[in-house]
C-alpha cells in the first residue's frame, strides 16, 4: 500500500500549498475499498435461504489482500456502524473503534444510528478511531460531547497528488436518531457545493464524497453540485451489482451539474460485499476510466485469526445474554426488514401487543412500535433474551401518552407516508386497525381507522375527538421519525421500562406464542376478510 498523509480540514490549505509546488502531467489510478451499514453484524450469519456470508473477520482478509498487493487505495466506510447485534449492546463505541482499527479503514462517514446513544457515545468512537471520522454537515459546536470532534474532509495523497474526502450525514437524523437539542444538520447538497469550492480553490482535483445520505438522495447530490468524482454511499441498503435483485448497475454513472461524470457506489448492507471501484482520473482530476464490482463476502474467504481472537473478548458478556431462555415460538417471527418497513408482521404484532400488556396499568388501549426499530427475525422454538436484544437493539423505552383520534389519524399518516421508500416510521400496531392507499399523496393515505372496544369485544370507528391511551417508544414520543402529534402531546408518562424487557417479559408471562397477521393493516379496507 503506497504511502498516504491524512490532513483534516483547518490544515488543508497549507498542506496543498507544500505539495502542490511541483507540476505532475500524470492522472492518478485510485482503488476505492468500501463498506456501509454494518450495523454491528461482525459476525458471519445465515439469512433464511441465503448461503453463509458476512463477518468481519472474512472482511479483514481480503481487504488486506488488496491492501498488500495494490497501490493507492482508500478503504472507507459510509456509516452506520452502531446498533444492530449484541456486539454493539455491550461493547458500544468500543467494540466499533477495536474492529474499525483492526481493519485499518481510512475514513468513516457519520450515519444517523451513529446518534442513537446520543452524542457522547459518538465521541468515543471519534476519540479511539485511528482514522478521521466525518460529517461537513452536522454542526456540534454548540454541543459538549462533540465540540470540536467532527471533521467536514480530509486529504490523502497518492504520489503527490491530493485526494479529498468529504462526509456527509442524512438531514433525518435530526429526528431519525438521538443528536440531542444541540446538534444541527445542514443541507448536504449546499454544504457538499461550498466544501467542493473551498477544496477546488486550494487546488484538489480529486473530490469523493463520503455520505450515509440514501441513493436517491446521492441521485441529487451528483446532478447538483459540481467537483465531486466519486459517491461513496451508505444508509438506504440499496443493492447494486449485475446480479438478481440489484436496484441498479455498479457504479451508477451520472453528469454533474457542469457536464461531468459522477460514479455512485454503495455496498448493500451488514458486510455482505466488499465494495472495490478502481478509477483513473485525468490530471484534471476528472473520471477517465472505471472498472470494480461487489466482492461478495462468502464461506471461502478464510477468516483471520487475529480478528476473530478481538471479537473474542466480547464474547463472554454476549453469551450471558444471549442463552437465557424467555419464551419460545410455535411459528417463525418476521421481522425481515423489507415486510417490517412495508406491512403487518406477526413479529410487529407481536411487539406491540406485549407493550399494550406491559402498559395495561397506565390505561393504555392503543399501542404503536415504528417498523424500523425491529432489526431482525426470530425463528421458531425457543426464544432468548438475546434474541429479544437484535430484535430491539436500541434500548428504547416504553412510554405512554394522551392523544385524540384526530392526532392519532394525523401520526398513521406520517406512518404510512415513505412507505415506498422503506422508512423506518412504518407503523405497527395493537388495540387498533387501520387501512392505507399507498398510491395516494402522502398526508392523505388513510382510508379508515378502528380502535378495538372491550365492551363490545369489536373494533369500532375511531373517534376523532376522543382521547385515547397510547403506549409507545420514548424515540417516537419524543417526535422521532416524524411523529410530530407524539412530541405534542400534552400528557406524558415515561415508564423507564425498556421495550425489549417488557417484550421479554411478555414472553415468560405467555410461555409459548403462535402470533399470525390478523388485518390490523390493511390497503382499501379496515374489515377484516
Amino acid at each position: 500500500m503506497s504511502w498516504k498523509l491524512v490532513v483534516l480540514a483547518g490544515l488543508v490549505c497549507l498542506a496543498v500549498g507544500l505539495l502542490l509546488t511541483e507540476k505532475h502531467d500524470e492522472g492518478l489510478e485510485l482503488t476505492i475499498l468500501h463498506t456501509n451499514d454494518l450495523h454491528a453484524h461482525y459476525d458471519s450469519f445465515e439469512p433464511w435461504g441465503e448461503p453463509v456470508q458476512g463477518g468481519v473477520a472474512r472482511l479483514k482478509t481480503l481487504a488486506d489482500g488488496i491492501l498488500d498487493k495494490d497501490d493507492d487505495v482508500l478503504f472507507l466506510d459510509a456509516g452506520d456502524q452502531f446498533q444492530g447485534t449484541l456486539f454493539f449492546t455491550v461493547g458500544g463505541a468500543q467494540v466499533v473503534a477495536d474492529v474499525m482499527n483492526e481493519l485499518e479503514y481510512d475514513a468513516m462517514c457519520i450515519g444517523n444510528h451513529e446518534f442513537d446513544r446520543r452524542p457522547a457515545e459518538l465521541a468515543a468512537l471519534i476519540e479511539q478511531a485511528d482514522f478521521p471520522v466525518l460529517s461537513a454537515n452536522i454542526d456540534a459546536l454548540s454541543d459538549a460531547d462533540l465540540m470540536g470532534m467532527v471533521q467536514p474532509y480530509a486529504v490523502y495523497w497518492f504520489d503527490d497528488k491530493p485526494v479529498a474526502v468529504i462526509g456527509l450525514t442524512t438531514e433525518s437524523t435530526a429526528y431519525a436518531s438521538s443528536p440531542g437539542p444541540d446538534v444541527r444538520f445542514l443541507d448536504a447538497i449546499t454544504t457538499a457545493q461550498q466544501m467542493a469550492d473551498e477544496l477546488m480553490g486550494e487546488g484538489v482535483d480529486v473530490i469523493i464524497a463520503l455520505t450515509h445520505l440514501g441513493t436517491g438522495r446521492d441521485l441529487e447530490l451528483a446532478r447538483a453540485v459540481s467537483g465531486i468524482d466519486v459517491i461513496v454511499g451508505g444508509h438506504s441498503h440499496t443493492l447494486l451489482g449485475s446480479g438478481e435483485g440489484a436496484d441498479g448497475p455498479y457504479p451508477i454513472v451520472e453528469v454533474s451539474a457542469t457536464g461531468e461524470p459522477v460514479l455512485i457506489v454503495t455496498a448493500h448492507e451488514w458486510g455482505k460485499q466488499l465494495g472495490r471501484l478502481d478509477v483513473t482520473f485525468t490530471d484534471a482530476g476528472l473520471v477517465k476510466a472505471y472498472a470494480g464490482a461487489p466482492i461478495l463476502i462468502g464461506e471461502s474467504i478464510r477468516e483471520d485469526r487475529g480478528m476473530l481472537a478481538l471479537l473474542d473478548e466480547y464474547r463472554p458478556s454476549i453469551e450471558a445474554l444471549m442463552t437465557r431462555v424467555v419464551g419460545s415460538t410455535n411459528v417463525d417471527l418476521n421481522g425481515e426488514r423489507d415486510d417490517v418497513r412495508a406491512r403487518e408482521t406477526n413479529l410487529g404484532n407481536l411487539i406491540c401487543d406485549a407493550m399494550l400488556w406491559k402498559a395495561t396499568g397506565l390505561d393504555a388501549t392503543i399501542a404503536i412500535q415504528n417498523g424500523g426499530g425491529i432489526r431482525a427475525s426470530i425463528p421458531a422454538g425457543e426464544i432468548t433474551m438475546g434474541q429479544v436484544l437484535e430484535v430491539l437493539p436500541y434500548g428504547n423505552q416504553l412510554t405512554v401518552l394522551s392523544l385524540t383520534g384526530a392526532e392519532l389519524v394525523e401520526a398513521l399518516e406520517n406512518g404510512v407516508s415513505q412507505v415506498e421508500e422503506g422508512a423506518g416510521r412504518f407503523p405497527h400496531v395493537a388495540g387498533v386497525r387501520f387501512a392505507f392507499e399507498p398510491s395516494s399523496e402522502p398526508g392523505a393515505r388513510i382510508l379508515s381507522v378502528e380502535v378495538w372496544d372491550a365492551d363490545s369485544d369489536a373494533y369500532v370507528m375511531l373517534d376523532s375527538d376522543a382521547v385515547y391511551t397510547l403506549a409507545t417508544n420514548n424515540f417516537l414520543a419524543d417526535g422521532g421519525d416524524g411523529y410530530s402529534a407524539f412530541a405534542l402531546a400534552p400528557d406524558r408518562y415515561d415508564s423507564g421500562w425498556l421495550l425489549s424487557d417488557a417484550l421479554a417479559e411478555y414472553l415468560e408471562a405467555v410461555g409459548s406464542v403462535s402470533p399470525q397477521i390478523e388485518n390490523r393493516i390493511g390497503e382499501g379496507t379496515s374489515e377484516s376478510e
